[in-house]
């Protein structure tokens, strides 16, 4: 919507993992040479981790895109599986032929099987065999011992599957528990991606903005940015929605700059959430209604005793005293 505006050709913002917009920081140059390094480390497992919103999966699909020829490579997107179902998955994603019928249904064993002659005939041509599991937090403690079961096909050069495990920061606690401790010794590289700073934010925003086809100065002002970077601590992913929002923001303002109000209005909407000063007055107001709420419930209940005192005089029976009255002299 804002793409002519600004005179851009593409949105700058998505939230899609699209490697032309990887920003190489130096955190991410040493996440994808720490893959590279895997693949060419003769097997077993490499470790990459980090916040949501990171930048992960973005540095995985560019390693996609740098990977060896003579490479064979299975991505498993979904890890909520069981041992058995995960063997399937490989299977399918390498494209091994199986053979199963009705009377017979494929096991955990035929698909190691079917698993183990695939490499050893790979291997064997020069090819190279990659697993690459995301969101890999997410495994059990079952199914990551059958993982690093399948890195026991080794030759005495080398292990015939590398495989690596991309997650969030619980991945690094999983892997420390006493039970894993065989697959942990089997982690040849490892890596956690860390936030941006405030000066890799500012140029990761100029970066996207530049990719995207802007040829005049950057449209944000320079405590904008810095207000960006305080409010997103630096994670791309934040960072992307913000700005998104922030330039939809100054669009819809007829402004060619991006200012830390606008920013402060843009992460209002983001969150979901009213503007610190409207939430203020809502609060002034509600306080307001409970105190009238409070008067009336007084005033109406001063009436309701006024009432009753009123009928209780005119009862029959009743002698002045018991209404309150003062009592007649001489009595």
């Amino acid at each position: 919507m804002y793409k002519k505006f600004f005179g851009l050709k593409q949105e700058p913002f998505s939230i899609a993992p699209d490697p032309h917009y990887l920003f190489m920081s130096e955190r991410h140059r040493e996440a994808l040479a720490h893959l590279l390094y895997g693949v060419r480390g003769g097997g077993g497992f490499v470790l990459l981790t980090g916040e949501i919103g990171a930048g992960k999966t973005t540095v995985c699909r560019c390693f996609l895109e740098q990977v060896p020829r003579r490479t064979n490579l299975a991505y498993i997107f979904n890890p909520r599986q069981t041992a058995e179902e995960l063997l399937e998955s490989i299977c399918e994603e390498f494209r091994i032929p199986r053979e199963a019928s009705p009377e017979r249904p494929l096991t955990a064993r035929d698909h190691v099987a079917a698993l183990n002659e695939f490499l050893l005939r790979t291997h064997g041509v020069g090819q190279n065999n990659v697993l690459i599991i995301d969101e890999a937090q997410n495994l059990s403690a079952e199914v990551l011992e059958q993982l690093r079961l399948l890195t026991n096909l080794e030759t005495n050069e080398r292990k015939l599957l590398q495989i690596i495990l991309i997650g969030q920061p619980e991945l690094r606690d999983l892997l420390a528990r006493p039970e894993l401790e065989q697959l942990a010794q089997r982690i040849i590289a490892r890596y956690h991606l860390g936030a941006l700073t405030p000066r890799e934010t500012a140029q990761y925003i100029q970066h996207r903005m530049t990719v995207s086809g802007l040829n005049g100065a950057l449209p944000f002002e320079a405590d904008a940015v810095q207000r960006i970077h305080a409010m997103t601590r630096g994670v791309p992913r934040r960072i992307n929605l913000l700005c998104d929002r922030a330039l939809l923001g100054a669009y819809a303002s007829g402004k060619p700059l991006v200012t830390t109000a606008i920013v402060d209005k843009a992460a209002a909407e983001v969150k979901g959430e009213m503007p610190s000063r409207a939430v203020r007055a809502s609060g002034r107001k509600g306080r307001l209604r409970i105190a009238w709420a409070l008067l009336l419930g007084m005033v109406a209940g001063a009436a309701l005793l006024g009432g009753a005192l009123w009928v209780l005089q005119g009862l029959p029976g009743q002698t002045p005293t018991e209404t309150g009255a003062p009592r007649p002299s001489g009595s």
